[in-house]
């Protein structure tokens, strides 16, 4: 037969190399390092010495604030010290909510400066570019809190580069503080490394803090920190050896995020205003006003979209959340998944029985059905109308609306659009609305119209480890209400082109700017009003002072950009518009859109509407780079180490994970657990088999097709005195009649024969074998896709444990990702569930377990008493697996499966029998 086989082997290398360099080479692109933030990538290269041969000698980072408003200017040196020519990469990582206004590269006494164009025109110039073959796009991939730029250039033998970037941001107070974030991961170590911050606060510094998350105590005392009343200034300079992190070593210990906090004082009760240049700015956040009570209703997706990680870890944050809402608020919770459920009939008091009660009402949550978006969040809108018309809460309360989703409606009103104008007409401007969606998949872009149609923000939870705590820490923003119906009012006739200055609602530890043109040719004085409700009623704040005054104060400080006011405005201007146009008609998106785009490139922002285009310095003319800002809906899931970003390629991997728009995938893997989808009622079953090492069962057994697949089980070195004795799946044994083909797969080797032909591998190599009707890939110590044809698809997971394990050993998993070619007579312990099955769930209540409910199962025409438990699906991450909720059904799956289970155990490996 004949066999189209490659095989990657891998080489390792010095640790120093590992730390610094993932390389993707493909279609002539060069392969890089991405290393975030400010340092230079070197080409991949056969001579090893290229690795040192270019050196970042400085990094400097430089920032200056103007009463919160931040310009970073990051400037990055290297040299190339051979004698032929080396491509750098400048790769920085920059806030999120910033703007790029500047960037420019000097080589060989030349200065080469990025220019800001409309996005169109300059994706145009870069598609022109393209065609002649004369690019490399410039890669632009978002985080959680920050975006890459990375820009490369060719650098002629013993030659120097300057690369020097700046943004500006407006730094948003959230929880009694402003927060500057410079990441820094220079990876190298830096002959000069230093980091300089100016703040200049005219209220005057409340508190001033610096740390960074790399800072050990031997650098803390390295933090310089001066502050006086209106100014701070802040100092981080550590020495070549002071940056090792070892003392021998050539790897720097600088490697993480430095963080400055503040807070400025505030004895004016309508707030600050700056007026420089022709433009003011107006900062308000007062202090000392009491807490207003509010009533919240929690909506919580518990579709199955949401199982595993998500629905555990929102159970997590509401427990947490429910501890901290005050004893004068109100609440209630809706959960929803097909249906719509509400905890209680009605907006209920926080009181301690309550409170517990509604804990364990989120406890019994458990992800199944479908998605009903539409219904959850009227049932909610209309208890809030139904509390506010019957009096159940208090005149000068607030009310708002959580809703905790992964965005994407699958029952009821699935059209977008329709329940965006559902909600928003049901909600009618009384009450905002906030969205919390989970991970990369979800459609951001709805949840983000949903909210900021009803006077709310959307979040995007990343689904990490923390994922409970970024979830309690919105709650936190938004869990002391202090006004409502806030209005800025300013003198007529001498303040034009305002930022937003209506606000629905002001919370504690926030802030609330407004900025605006003066108009009038002097302003000698300037008086202005805040009108708003509080906890005891009506407010009026007033304010009055001397223009003439504050601009003097700002001249006299020369290291502050003085027209810092207007670029202020113009940037909270552009960040308003763009939020109007997710929100907008089709028409005011078109002005929203055409406004926001004229002050992008009039100030030189590198916004959602606009691009850089960087011309490099090369042999071929037309050597373009690109420089996009991606809206938080654009964003999609950023790349993991070793993977390109967008603007380059990475060869495609010959597997892809299924997503839960997928055939369902069928399991067993652990100890082991079977795990048996049920798509029809978007559910999950399963169930675990106990029995002793060295049984071969048949898992699955197509009489038509000829595929058997067997699995014998393993135990472990010994049995835990505390624990019973752990059986695995060691080896698999997969046959193929038709084909004559037999694959043997253990934790040590993967032996293929067909015919009179054999191969064999080990788990450390990476293979690729293809005929007609046959694929076989293994990817190194991770996993084996098998395919026979286009439709059956399994894959068997390796798992690795530690070496020296007293008790446990190595072990294998398997997963059906496809299997619907396989014929109506297949069976086996998993086959059998490749066919439609059904069930009802009934009488659900309390286990013995209260993290587990326990419930009645109809199948098969049994009654089954079944637990609501969890199993892992290793996948995507064998170290940690994904949690997927199921119904356990116990006594090793009996009243599930056809017979018992002893009925599926065969005499050999191969064997069907």
């Amino acid at each position: 037969m004949g066999w189209l086989l490659s095989i990657c082997l891998c080489l390792s290398c010095p640790a120093l190399l590992a730390a610094h360099f993932v390389i993707a080479e493909n279609d002539g692109d060069p392969g890089v390092v991405r290393d975030p933030t400010a340092r230079l990538l070197k080409k991949r290269s056969s001579d090893p010495q290229a690795v040192f041969d270019t050196e970042i000698y400085s990094l400097k980072v430089d920032c200056k604030v103007t009463s919160r408003f931040a310009r970073s200017v990051i400037t990055s040196r290297a040299v190339n010290r051979a004698n032929v020519s080396r491509e750098v990469f400048f790769d920085v990582e920059l806030p999120k909510t910033a703007f790029i206004t500047n960037f420019s590269m000097v080589i060989d006494g030349l200065t080469y400066v990025g220019v800001v164009k409309e996005k169109e025109v300059a994706k145009k110039q870069y598609q022109q570019a393209v065609s002649r073959g004369h690019t490399a796009g410039l890669v632009k991939a978002s985080g959680r809190k920050m975006e890459k730029f990375t820009v490369s250039v060719n650098i002629a033998a013993t030659k120097k580069v300057t690369f020097e970037m700046t943004y500006e941001e407006l730094l948003k107070r959230s929880q009694g503080r402003y927060e500057l974030l410079i990441r820094v991961k220079p990876k190298q170590l830096v002959q000069h490394f230093e980091i300089n911050v100016d703040i200049y606060e005219p209220q005057g510094l409340h508190f001033l803090d610096a740390h960074g998350t790399f800072v050990t105590n031997d650098l803390t005392q390295l933090i310089k920190k001066t502050v006086t009343e209106t100014k701070g200034h802040i100092s981080f300079s550590p020495t070549v050896d002071q940056q090792r992190s070892c003392q021998l070593c050539q790897t720097s210990t600088i490697d993480g995020d430095f963080i400055i906090n503040y807070d400025v004082n505030r004895d004016m009760p309508a707030g600050d205003i700056q007026i420089s240049n022709g433009y003011f700015v107006h900062y308000f956040a007062p202090s000392n006003l009491k807490r207003v009570p509010k009533n919240v209703i929690f909506v919580i997706d518990q579709s199955t979209s949401m199982r595993g990680t998500r629905i555990r870890q929102t159970k997590e944050a509401m427990l947490a959340i429910l501890n901290d809402i005050h004893s004068d608020d109100k609440f209630n919770i809706i959960s929803f998944d097909s249906g719509v459920t509400k905890w209680k009939p009605s907006i209920i008091e926080t009181t301690a029985v309550n409170m517990e009660a509604a804990k364990q009402y989120v406890k019994s949550l458990y992800a199944r059905g479908w998605t009903n978006i539409n219904d959850a969040l009227l049932e909610a809108i209309g208890m809030l109308n139904e509390a506010t018309e019957q009096h159940k809460i208090t005149e000068n309360s607030i009310s708002l609306i959580i809703l905790l989703s992964d965005g994407d409606p699958t029952e009821g009103e699935t059209n977008r659009a329709k329940i965006q104008s559902n909600v928003k007409n049901g909600i009618g401007g009384r009450y905002p609305l906030y969205c919390l969606g989970f991970g990369y998949d979800l459609d951001y872009s709805f949840i983000e119209k949903l909210a900021l149609e009803n006077h709310g923000v959307a979040r995007r939870i990343y689904e990490d480890s923390d994922s409970a705590l970024q979830m309690q820490g919105f709650y936190d923003e938004v869990a002391s209400p202090l006004l409502s119906q806030i209005e800025m009012k300013y003198p007529e006739n001498s303040m034009d082109d305002l930022t937003q200055h209506f606000f629905q609602q002001y919370y504690n530890g926030s802030e609330i700017v407004v900025a605006g043109r003066v108009t009038g040719n002097e302003l000698d004085a300037y008086n202005m009003e805040v009108t708003a409700k509080g906890a005891k009623g009506d407010i009026v704040l007033k304010n009055f002072g001397n223009a003439q005054d504050r601009e003097k104060a700002f001249e006299e400080l020369q290291y502050i950009f003085g027209e810092y006011t207007e670029r202020l405005w113009a940037y909270l201007t552009i960040q308003q518009l763009l939020n109007k146009r997710v929100s907008g008609s089709p028409e005011e998106k078109a002005n929203n859109t055409a406004r926001a785009l004229e002050l992008s490139l009039k100030y030189n922002f590198v916004t959602p509407l606009t691009s850089m285009v960087v011309t490099k310095p090369e042999d071929k003319p037309d050597s373009t780079m690109l420089a996009d800002k991606l809206t938080e809906a654009e964003s999609s899931r950023p790349p993991q180490d070793g993977q390109a970003q967008r603007g380059s390629v990475m060869p495609q991997s010959n597997y892809h994970y299924t997503s839960r728009h997928s055939p369902p995938v069928t399991s067993v893997d652990g100890d082991p657990h079977f795990i048996i989808p049920v798509p029809k009622q978007n559910d999950t079953i399963c169930f675990n088999i106990d029995e002793r090492p060295g049984v071969i069962f048949n898992l699955v057994r197509d009489p038509l097709t000829g595929i058997t697949v067997n699995g014998q089980t393993i135990g472990d070195k010994k049995v835990d005195p505390n624990k019973k004795l752990n059986t695995y799946f060691g080896k698999f044994g997969i046959v193929n009649e038709k084909l004559g083909l037999r694959l043997e797969v253990t934790t040590q080797i993967i032996e293929i024969t067909s015919g009179k032909e054999k191969m064999a591998f080990t788990w450390s190599d990476t293979v690729s074998i293809k005929q007609r009707s046959f694929a076989l890939q293994i990817n190194k110590e991770r996993n084996l896709v098998v395919m026979m044809g286009d439709s059956v698809q399994f894959v068997i997971v390796l798992h690795r444990v530690w070496k020296d394990h007293p008790f446990h050993q190595d072990y294998l998993g398997f997963y059906t990702i496809d299997s619907h070619r396989l014929s109506s007579k297949t069976h086996g312990l998993l086959g059998q569930f490749y066919h439609e099955l059904s069930f009802e769930v009934g009488d659900i209540h309390q286990g013995t377990d209260p993290e587990k409910p326990e419930a009645t199962m109809q199948i098969k025409g049994q009654e089954l008493t079944v637990t609501r438990g969890w199993q892992r699906d290793y996948r995507e991450d064998i170290k940690h697996g994904v949690q997927v909720p199921c119904w356990f059904v116990h006594h090793n799956g009996t009243g599930l499966i056809d017979g018992v289970h002893s009925d599926y155990i065969v005499s050999g490996i191969f064997k069907t029998k």
